[in-house]
């Protein structure tokens, strides 16, 4: 059923709020799956609060315009859908890289996170990467144990210094 100017125009000018707001948005070619399995992969995308919707490539160029997504011209070919996600930056890449191994029909195209372009591999390099907590946590644990190598080193310092002390005293006293 073809769109006619009004629904069109309504539907670009709320994609284009949806990408103002986003976080990360992930390309996708969806061609080969069943409605069984775009069902799947929209349900396991909206647990994890992405959004994914099927949209022409015209549609997706005008709402896109004057975004950091607007990178992603270029890979509007053939079918396309875009997940898309507004709290989690990670989410999306995950969930899609999950999917694709057990239905391998579904293709990343391309991602932007952060106003930069993202190939397929990138992608899926963002979805092994630990979670945001996990790094926070490594890197405070880094910290931690840093400062207490330091606080060891200083102690042992100022120990010696002591002993250094002690023994000019019993020294002095002789």
């Amino acid at each position: 059923m073809p769109l006619n100017r009004e629904l069109k125009e309504q539907i670009v000018s709320e994609l284009r709020g949806k990408f103002q707001k986003a976080q990360v948005a992930i390309l996708t070619d969806y061609c080969g799956l069943n409605v069984e399995e775009i069902n799947r992969l929209r349900k396991e995308l909206r647990s994890e609060e992405v959004e994914y919707r099927v949209v022409k490539n015209t549609i997706l160029r005008l709402a896109t315009k004057d975004t950091y997504f607007e990178l992603l011209n270029d890979h509007f070919k053939g079918p396309s859908a875009i997940a898309i996600s507004y709290h989690e930056q990670k989410a999306p890449a995950e969930v899609l890289t999950k999917f694709i191994k057990d239905c391998p029909k579904l293709e990343i195209k391309a991602g932007v996170l952060d106003g930069k372009i993202m190939t397929p591999k990138q992608v899926k390099l963002l979805a092994e990467l630990p979670s945001r907590d996990v790094l926070l946590a490594q890197m405070l644990s880094s910290l931690v144990s840093n400062h207490t190598g330091l606080v060891g080193a200083l102690n042992g310092i100022l120990l010696k210094f002591i002993n250094i002390l002690e023994a000019i005293k019993e020294k002095k006293k002789e």
